[in-house]
């Protein structure tokens, strides 16, 4: 018998994908085109002046008089990865008709927040490979890692003093607060094989999607749109962070170590029930006849490892678990492009509409 509190997560997901139904029979605004290829690259050339400025920024206030520091904030640097989370700040910016200069330092600051984010992430899951490179605390340990994460917590805070405006810093540190509780509600479900669906989208919601809703809600506060298009800015940001994570963790199970940057199976050698593994043994429980593939994904679930790692992707792709994982991540860029509908017209719209289509089409 389900407990109450799995119940009540079953009628979230239940409602949830009402919703989503209803979003899909309606959503006629910006209809995405899933046979063009996103162009990932002419969004960049967009962005390219500004984020000049932006790694500019980052460089000068990573610095500092600690060695240690700067040797790990140059290998995070040298790491590269393409700065989403900024570059979607200063396209809402520019989508908002933001003229200023205040957004290169808002972009440094939610940079700072995410990559802070990593360093702890690394630290707790153990990992040694990000982004095809080793990561912080594989070459200096997990003390160092954690403390200039700390480091970059508290940067971001100076830089957000120096802006001076009340409802900017509430919205950062509000984002903050709230990926520090996802963090931990991660952490709670690892190993855990009853992890239902809704408990999956609140980590994400929490350690993912919120810092991309700030991003973009910020962009349109600095713009000065009406609060119902700031409104339409955070929900496309909200979307964008779901669809992206989901389609994280459907790599995890279709990519490699050359391509995504990360070692294939990561998340099942530490015990997360992503939505991936979710889906195959929701299915798997549905066929009585099957016990033992059961037995085996809870197994996986709760002990890691990667001992059956062949035999759990193929459970997983049998069950029809990749197709629906990335059609939730459609449903979900999907919905990031329909929250654009109610903004002007620009070239930066557009490239937040194609950044939409590209969180579901990449390979890496």
């Amino acid at each position: 018998m389900l407990s109450r509190a799995e119940t009540a997560a079953q009628v979230a997901v239940r409602l949830y994908n009402q919703g989503i139904r209803r979003l899909e029979a309606s959503m006629n605004s910006m209809p995405a085109d899933a046979s063009r290829p996103a162009d990932f690259a002419h969004v960049r050339d967009l962005a390219a002046a500004d984020m000049q400025r932006v790694d500019a920024l980052i460089r000068q206030r990573l610095s500092s008089d600690v060695v240690l520091i700067n040797q790990i904030a140059d290998h995070i640097i040298a790491s590269g990865g393409k700065r989403l989370r900024p570059m979607l700040h200063v396209l809402a910016a520019g989508a908002a008709g933001y003229r200023g200069d205040h957004h290169t330092k808002l972009a440094a600051i939610i940079e700072f927040i995410h990559t802070s984010t990593l360093l702890h992430d690394d630290v707790v899951d153990e990992s040694d490979l990000r982004r095809g490179r080793k990561t912080a605390n594989a070459l200096w340990g997990n003390a160092a890692s954690v403390l200039v994460g700390d480091f970059l917590y508290s940067r971001s805070f100076q830089l957000m003093v120096e802006l001076d405006d009340m409802r900017i810093m509430r919205i950062l540190a509000d984002t903050t607060n709230t990926i520090a509780e996802g963090e931990v509600l991660q952490l709670l479900n690892i190993g855990n094989a009853d992890v239902s669906e809704a408990a999956y989208l609140a980590v994400i919601e929490r350690k993912t999607a919120v810092l991309f809703a700030a991003a973009t809600e910020l962009g349109g506060i600095l713009g000065g749109l009406p609060e119902a298009q700031v409104t339409a800015l955070r929900r496309y940001g909200m979307e964008l962070g779901y669809a992206f994570q989901i389609a994280d963790d459907l790599l995890d199970y279709t990519s490699d170590a050359g391509t995504l940057g990360k070692n294939i199976g990561d998340d099942l050698a530490e015990g997360k029930p992503t939505l991936p593994l979710i889906y195959a043994l929701e299915h798997a429980q549905s066929d009585p006849a099957n016990p033992e593939q059961v037995q085996s994904l809870r197994h996986a679930i709760e002990h890691g490892g990667l001992d059956s790692l062949d035999r759990i992707i193929a459970s997983i792709r049998d069950s029809g678990a990749l197709e629906r994982t990335r059609e939730r991540a459609v449903i979900h860029a999907q919905a990031a492009r329909a929250a654009l509908a109610t903004l002007p017209a620009s070239a930066y719209r557009d490239a937040l509409a194609t950044l939409a289509d590209y969180s579901v089409q990449r390979t890496f």
